[in-house]
C-alpha cells in the first residue's frame, strides 16, 4: 500500500488538482442555486487556479493497451452546457480572439461560457471517475489524457473563459440578475438516469 502512495498519481501536485476540479464540477453541477454574480465570481476565482494547476500536472506515459472508459455522456454535457447557458442568459456570449478560424473569416467568431465549461468539465469529470476508482494503471493513464487534453484544448479554453468571466466583472456589466437565455430548452427535459451526474445527486441524497 505504501508502494502505492508513492505513485505520481497521489504526488502532491495532482492531489492539488483534483481538490480544485472536483470544486469546479461541484460549482457548474450546482450553479442554479446560485446568484449569477456568485456564479461568475466564483469562476473567476477557479478558473485561473485551474490551469495553474493543470500547468503543473506530471507527465507520465500510459501503461494500458486500451484507452480508459469515458464516463460523461453527452446527455451529461447537454445538461451541464444548458443550465450554464440559462444562468449565464444574455452574458453567455462573447467573441473570441483566440481561435484558428478568425485567420479564414471575415466576421467575429462568437464563444460561449457554457459551452467552454462543459467542455472542460468533460475533461475533468472524466478524470475525476477515473481517479476514484482507486486502481493505479487507471489513474495513471486517466492523468496522461488529462495532461495531454491540457496541452491541446481544455488549456486554452480556460485561457479564453477566464478572459470572458474578467470583462464581465469589470466592464460595469448589470449581471446580477438572472435573466433568461432565449433557449427554451429545460435540463429537465434530458434523460439523466443513467448519467454520472444524476449518480452524483443521489450520492448527495444519501449523505444528508
Amino acid at each position: 500500500m505504501e508502494e502505492g502512495f508513492e505513485h505520481v498519481v497521489y504526488s502532491r501536485n495532482v492531489i492539488e488538482f483534483v481538490t480544485v476540479a472536483n470544486e469546479f464540477c461541484a460549482s457548474l453541477e450546482s450553479c442554479e442555486k446560485s446568484s449569477k454574480r456568485i456564479f461568475i465570481e466564483k469562476c473567476q476565482k477557479l478558473l485561473p487556479l485551474l490551469y495553474l494547476k493543470g500547468s503543473l500536472l506530471p507527465k507520465v506515459d500510459t501503461l494500458l493497451e486500451e484507452e480508459i472508459e469515458k464516463f460523461v455522456t453527452e446527455a451529461d454535457y447537454d445538461y451541464i452546457k444548458s443550465i450554464v447557458q440559462r444562468k449565464m442568459g444574455e452574458h453567455d456570449e462573447y467573441l473570441e480572439v483566440f481561435d484558428d478560424a478568425m485567420q479564414e473569416s471575415e466576421s467575429p467568431i462568437v464563444a460561449t461560457l457554457s459551452e467552454n465549461f462543459a467542455d472542460i468539465y468533460q475533461d475533468l469529470k472524466d478524470f475525476l471517475t477515473s481517479y476514484r476508482i482507486g486502481n493505479l494503471d487507471i489513474m495513471n493513464d486517466a492523468l496522461w489524457a488529462l495532461k495531454d487534453s491540457f496541452d491541446q484544448y481544455w488549456g486554452q479554453t480556460t485561457v479564453n473563459a477566464l478572459r470572458a468571466v474578467h470583462n464581465l466583472l469589470t466592464k460595469g456589466e448589470d449581471i446580477d440578475l438572472d435573466l433568461p437565455s432565449g433557449n427554451d430548452s429545460s435540463p429537465e427535459e434530458l434523460d439523466l438516469s443513467d448519467s454520472i451526474i444524476s449518480q452524483r445527486q443521489k450520492q448527495w441524497g444519501d449523505q444528508q
